[in-house]
C-alpha cells in the first residue's frame, strides 16, 4: 500500500502551490484531481509563476477511492460539495486532515469524515490564481496557520507538519487558539467577499473607498456577534486586525482599512479575492457554504444580523443570475 507524505484534494491555485512546493522539496505528494486538470498536471507538471517560477512533476490520482494512506490530507477545493468530495476518502488511512477552505463549516465536515482526533484547524493568508494556460500565479505568501482544535497549543507532530510546509517555501506555522483565528479570518473574508462581489473592484480600491470600507467594518462586527455566541473571541493575528476593527468608533476602523488598502495598492495592486476571481471566470460561488451558512446559523440562534443576511441574499442572487446568463449564452 503506497502511503504519501501529503495528499492534496483540489488542484486549483492554492492546492497547486502547496503541492508544487512540497514535491520540489522532495516529499511524496499526490494531487487528487479530475478531468482536464488531472491530464494537464500529468503532462506538464505543476507550473508556478509570480513570486517564484518553477515546474514540479507530481503524482496524480484521478479517482479518490484509490488513495489508501497519507500522513497529511490538505483539502483545497472550493467549499461547494465538500461532504460529497470527502466521501470517497472514507476508507483511506489519514494521519491529519485540514482544510484551507473559506468558512467555518469545514472542520465539522472533516470531523464527520475522519474523526476529531485526525482534524486540524487551518487558515491561509496567501493568494494565487489558476490561469487558463494551467500555470498558477503565486501572488501572496504571508502565512498558512495550522493548529489543534481542542488543545491549547499544538504538539510536536503538528509543529513538524508546519515546519515541513514552511521549509518547502510556503510560509507556515503551528499556532495556538486556531479556532479564534479561523473565525477571525472568516469575519475578514465575509467583509471582503461582500464588497468584492458587489463592486467587482480589485482589493486595494474597495479598501480605500470610504463607503465600501464602512460596509466591510459593519460586516466584520456582525460576524463578531455570531462568533461570540460560539464562545470565540476575535484576534488580530489574521489577514486583517479583526479584533481592532471591532473596537472603537467606526471611523477609526475605516481609517485602518484605508491604511491596509494603501499597502495592497503599493505591494499587491492586482490582488483579487478568490470569490472575485470565480465571479470573473464564470465559476459557481461558494455562497451557501459560507455566507449562507453564517446567516442560517444566526437565524437558528435568534440572532439578528441584517447586513450579513442582506449581503448573503445579494451574493446568492448574483451567483444565480450569472449562472443563468452563462447557461443561456
Amino acid at each position: 500500500m503506497q502511503e504519501f507524505d501529503f495528499a492534496i484534494l483540489g488542484a486549483g491555485a492554492i492546492g497547486s502551490i502547496l503541492g508544487a512546493h512540497l514535491a520540489r522539496a522532495g516529499h511524496s505528494v499526490t494531487m487528487l484531481a479530475r478531468g482536464r486538470r488531472a491530464e494537464q498536471i500529468r503532462g506538464e507538471g505543476l507550473r508556478i509563476a509570480g513570486l517564484t517560477r518553477f515546474t514540479a512533476p507530481i503524482h496524480v490520482i484521478d479517482e479518490p477511492t484509490r488513495l489508501r494512506a497519507t500522513q497529511v490530507l490538505i483539502v483545497a477545493t472550493k467549499a461547494i460539495g465538500t461532504a460529497e468530495s470527502l466521501r470517497p476518502l472514507a476508507d483511506a488511512k489519514i494521519g491529519y486532515a485540514f482544510s484551507i477552505q473559506n468558512g467555518v463549516l469545514k472542520n465539522e465536515l472533516l470531523e464527520a469524515a475522519f474523526g476529531s482526533e485526525h482534524v486540524l484547524g487551518a487558515l491561509a493568508n496567501m493568494s494565487g490564481e489558476l490561469l487558463p494556460s494551467g500555470e498558477v500565479l503565486f501572488t501572496r505568501n504571508v502565512s498558512l496557520q495550522i493548529g489543534t482544535l481542542r488543545e491549547a497549543a499544538p504538539g510536536p507532530a503538528v509543529r513538524s507538519v508546519a515546519q515541513t510546509i514552511d521549509a518547502s517555501g510556503v510560509r507556515c506555522a503551528a499556532v495556538p487558539d486556531i479556532a479564534a483565528r479561523e473565525w477571525s479570518k472568516f469575519a475578514a473574508w465575509v467583509g471582503m467577499a461582500g464588497v468584492a462581489i458587489t463592486t467587482r473592484a480589485v482589493t486595494w480600491k474597495y479598501l480605500l473607498d470610504p463607503d465600501a470600507a464602512l460596509v466591510l467594518v459593519r460586516l466584520v462586527r456582525e460576524v463578531r456577534e455570531l462568533a461570540a455566541r460560539a464562545g470565540v473571541t476575535f484576534t488580530d493575528d489574521v489577514v486583517f486586525p479583526v479584533a481592532t476593527l471591532c473596537a472603537g468608533p467606526e471611523e477609526e476602523a475605516v481609517r485602518r482599512l484605508n491604511d491596509i488598502g494603501a499597502h495592497f495598492r503599493d505591494h499587491s495592486p492586482e490582488h483579487r479575492l478568490s470569490t472575485h476571481q470565480d465571479l470573473d471566470a464564470g465559476r459557481p460561488l461558494e455562497v451557501e457554504e459560507t455566507l449562507g451558512h453564517a446567516a442560517r446559523t444566526a437565524a437558528r440562534m435568534g440572532l439578528s444580523l441584517p447586513l450579513l443576511d442582506a449581503v448573503y441574499r445579494i451574493a446568492a442572487a448574483i451567483d444565480r443570475t450569472s449562472r443563468a446568463t452563462r447557461e443561456n449564452n
